[in-house]
């Protein structure tokens, strides 16, 4: 399986590339959102630099920006891994072994919750549904549902990521 992110930038941009990304979605209504979408697309997190930037094209304080960035769990104020494991933390999968299954895949790649493996491959971040329920525990690796999971297979789907 080939990492489906894309191909991004250096972490440090200057405004003018974000006014630049930015820029075809001002007239959209409630704009910030799908601005913190693409900013996140090409730089894979929503760097610091452009809390300014935002407040000053949307006419909103550097504290509202900043609070829908740490608001929404998707949105990442650091670079992840090269690849992105999302383990189901809800109930239903946690009834079904999930807490254990998560225990031991984060014990394996050396990391806590929201943590990046030392190598940069495996960013590793929890989830609350992946609706998914019957067949739990359920991942989610790049962006491919993964049901009925173990640490040996998300082990192996993520060797064969790359």
């Amino acid at each position: 399986m080939q990492s489906t992110a894309p191909a991004l930038l250096p972490t440090s941009p200057a405004p003018e590339e974000i006014r630049d990304v930015i820029a075809p979605l001002t007239a959209l209504e409630g704009p910030l959102l799908p601005m913190l979408h693409a900013i996140q697309a090409v730089w894979g997190h929503v760097p610091q630099a452009a809390v300014p930037v935002l407040a000053d094209v949307l006419n909103l304080g550097r504290a509202e920006v900043h609070g829908v960035i740490s608001f929404y769990h998707d949105f990442r104020d650091h670079p992840s891994g090269r690849h992105v494991l999302k383990i189901c933390r809800a109930e239903a999968c946690q009834s079904v072994g999930g807490t254990a299954m998560a225990d031991a895949v984060l014990a394996r790649l050396g990391v806590d919750w929201h943590g990046t493996t030392a190598d940069g491959a495996v960013t590793v971040e929890p989830v609350y549904c992946l609706g998914l329920c019957a067949c739990g525990p359920a991942a989610m690796i790049d962006g491919r549902v993964l049901g009925r999971v173990d640490a040996d297979r998300l082990a192996s789907e993520l060797e064969a990521a790359g």
